[in-house]
């Protein structure tokens, strides 16, 4: 292929959904805070841009996968951004979970100097993203997103296109909410089950292929019973994508309360210590208030 895709971020979510590109053939640039990210990266073929400048002066599409808002601004407008390095015709995808607004803001800015952009978050954690099998929420020109829908799609099993710049973010926001809740919901099942003496695996085991099942249920029930907290997505994320839902929903009048409530869970979880664990981890605030374990 004789595209040249730049990709920005080789996180726990970025780095494997470049190795997909590689894999598919995509000619790779790569930029990382940790060389030895981009290391692995280059055992692949790829090159190592320095910065993000030096990256669209060469690429055709660029990737951004960065925590938040701010990094997004910095990587595309800032004064090593891409903005400074792009030329007409440049594509951005970013596939980082950010506020709706934060995207129309830094497309108008690319669109002055003829940059098209896509908002285009994922959902399925780090074991979908190793596997290639994400599921992606895309904003954006619907020309833009067919022009694209290949490169995304070496990277996912669903590539989906949402609305106008923005959508996509939106949709990742009820996709958070959903899962937020989802998790809370199961860990107060679970701790219900064990302070009453019954086995909570035998539950979930008896539940999952019912209506309460769920394919969060089936990836995080079994992660609380082997106490596995290693992070697919740590809260300190989940936190950062429901400030960003809250936010959006104060901004429009959407009322969001069983969100807050789990924020508060999360919060509390944080200053405990467990910024870093998997969201999945929302069992220990159950656990600490029946003053049980959920395990096998």
């Amino acid at each position: 292929m004789c595209m040249k895709i730049g990709f920005i971020g080789l996180g726990i979510m970025g780095k494997p959904m470049s190795k997909n590109l590689a894999k598919a053939g995509y000619s790779l640039v790569v930029r990382d805070h940790h060389p030895e990210n981009e290391a692995e990266l280059t055992a692949l073929g790829a090159s190592v841009a320095k910065t993000p400048r030096e990256m669209a002066e060469q690429c055709d599409v660029i990737i951004t996968m960065v925590p938040n808002s701010p990094q997004v601004k910095e990587v595309c407008l800032g004064e090593h951004g891409i903005i400074q390095g792009a030329k007409p015709g440049l594509v951005v995808i970013d596939m980082s979970s950010i506020a709706p607004l934060a995207s129309r803001e830094v497309h108008d800015a690319l669109a002055e100097k003829q940059v098209k952009m896509l908002d285009a978050p994922v959902s399925g954690g780090e074991p979908k993203a190793i596997e290639g099998t994400l599921s992606v929420m895309v904003g954006g020109d619907k020309a833009v997103f067919d022009q694209c829908y290949e490169i995304m799609k070496a990277m996912a099993a669903s590539v989906v296109h949402t609305g106008d710049i923005g959508a996509g973010n939106v949709t990742k926001l009820a996709n958070q909410v959903i899962v937020a809740l989802n998790i809370a919901a199961m860990s107060e099942a679970l701790s219900l089950a064990t302070k009453a003496g019954v086995s909570p695996e035998l539950v979930w085991q008896a539940i999952r292929g019912g209506l309460a099942g769920s394919t969060v249920l089936d990836a995080k029930a079994p992660m609380v019973l082997d106490r596995n907290f290693k992070p697919g997505f740590r809260i300190d994320l989940h936190i950062k994508d429901l400030a960003n839902a809250l936010d959006t929903s104060h901004g429009i009048g959407a009322h969001l309360p069983l969100t807050a409530a789990v924020m508060e869970m999360m919060q509390a979880l944080k200053a405990d210590g467990k910024g870093n664990a998997d969201h999945s981890a929302l069992a220990c605030y159950y656990e600490q208030l029946a003053k049980v374990e959920i395990s096998r």
